[in-house]
């Protein structure tokens, strides 16, 4: 006799926390989703059953308060309260209307207790839903008249409004649980009960509920939906904005970055060259302007460093000049050519100002007609100028737009233009008002100090 060895191998699971090893048992793509909506179940009516949930208020702001007068509102925002308990005086007045004895036992617990199920659910909404879902079934057995089985007219409504009101107060899902467990009650008990009293009213009522409990779950769905859009509106808003405040500060940091370099550089070469335009220079004096040259292209390096990593990685300095207030006339025609009538008027002995000054006065005149053109449709506006002693008076203002259009006011957003000139003048040791005027226009008015220039250039 030949012997044989059995080289079948069995598969077995990884370790579990315990450490011990489970047969594996494949679990197929039913078995899972059957398990999952079990466990939602779970979840939705059976964990915290007896949670206290309380119905809140409307909210002080809410658009239905705001419709009332002032001393009203604070009535007005318990509306939805009074609506429950208008739903449980209508589960009364249906058990009413069934002809019973309105002081007989039967009456009261026929129809008081799913009036009381109904009033439950601005606390504890789980709870009533099983109060009224309980009472369905133990009314049942205690037997009811022909044609009313197993939803007495107290209990077809208090179910009804229960459901309706619960469904309102969690989601979609548990509207769902609810209305197919009392799908299978009484589909599952119509075989033992439903016969002795004529029939079951059960699909007359999944049959009213369906639509309600749908259009309850729309509302849930839209309002999730409309929710979701304003978080993400709202995240997208702030995000617009940082960065355009970021973009702004870049352009600045940029364009500091370009000013101090020239400057430095000329601080630089001139120091390198000052000994030679002396003849026989003491030592210490080509000491003192070698000192001068080391820090001015020390200072330099560091500028570089520090203020060039805000430059984008495919950023390149435009070939053209930075712009300055010889540059004005071709931008107040550009803005005429987009439709802003514009008028400029100089004050004062116009004079060469710091690149910096001029630049900042440039973009201050550029974005306020910028904000002219975007917000005032159909306005005109005037450029001031003055030059004075101590630097460079601006002031922009518009007239108010034609009636057809919007009224001018500061652009929206928390006016990141506005925000951008405030660090233009604060770089600058400047001022700066913003504002309406009486007429229904917008004025920004800005003051740059600026100290006057020596023959090579430099501020004296």
């Amino acid at each position: 006799m030949t012997e044989t060895t059995d080289t079948t191998k069995t598969r077995t699971a990884p370790p579990g926390p315990g450490g011990d090893h489970t047969p594996y048992v494949p679990r197929s793509p039913e078995f899972r989703a059957a398990a999952e909506a079990l466990r939602g179940m779970r979840q939705d009516l059976l964990n915290d059953v007896l949670a206290y949930r309380p119905l809140p208020r409307l909210a002080e702001d809410a658009p239905f308060v705001r419709r009332f007068p002032a001393p009203l509102r604070r009535y007005a925002r318990w509306v939805r309260h009074a609506l429950v308990l208008l739903l449980a005086w209508a589960t009364l007045v249906a058990g009413a209307s069934s002809g019973q004895d309105l002081a007989s036992p039967f009456y009261v617990l026929s129809s008081g207790v799913p009036a009381v199920a109904v009033v439950l659910t601005l606390l504890r909404p789980v709870a009533a839903f099983w109060l009224s879902y309980a009472w369905i079934f133990l009314f049942a057995l205690v037997g009811q008249e022909a044609g009313d089985w197993p939803f007495h007219r107290a209990g077809f409504a208090g179910h009804l409004f229960v459901l309706t009101v619960v469904a309102i107060r969690t989601r979609p899902r548990t509207a769902a649980w609810m209305w197919l467990l009392t799908a299978v009650f009484g589909l599952l008990t119509e075989p033992f009960y439903g016969y002795p009293y004529g029939g079951s009213n059960t699909m007359e009522f999944l049959f009213l509920s369906a639509p309600v409990l749908l259009a309850v779950t729309v509302w849930h769905t839209r309002r999730d939906a409309v929710q979701e859009v304003t978080a993400q509106q709202t995240v997208t808003a702030h995000e617009r904005s940082r960065r355009t405040l970021l973009e702004e500060r870049t352009t600045i940091a940029r364009e500091l970055h370009d000013v101090v370099a020239h400057h430095m550089s000329v601080v630089a070469i001139q120091a390198e060259a000052a000994p030679y335009r002396v003849d026989n220079p003491p030592e210490e004096l080509t000491k003192a302007f070698a000192t001068i040259r080391e820090n001015a292209v020390a200072a330099l390096t560091e500028l570089r460093r520090v203020l060039g990593v805000v430059r984008a990685e495919d950023y390149e300095a435009p070939d053209a000049p930075q712009p300055t207030l010889a540059d004005l006339d071709a931008l107040l025609a550009n803005v005429r050519e987009a439709g802003l009538p514009v008028e400029k008027t100089v004050t004062g002995a116009v004079r060469e100002l710091p690149q910096g000054v001029e630049l900042s006065a440039y973009r201050i005149v550029q974005e306020a007609l910028s904000n002219t053109l975007r917000h005032a449709p159909g306005a005109s506006a005037r450029v001031e100028i003055g030059y004075v002693l101590g630097g460079l008076g601006l002031r922009v203002v518009n007239t108010p737009p034609p009636a057809a259009a919007p009224p001018a006011s500061a652009p929206s957003g928390a006016g990141h233009g506005l925000t951008g000139m405030r660090e233009r003048v604060t770089m600058l040791d400047g001022e700066m008002t913003a504002g309406p005027t009486p007429d229904g226009g917008y004025e920004v008015s800005v003051f740059l100090p600026a100290r006057p220039l020596t023959e090579d250039g430099e501020p004296a």
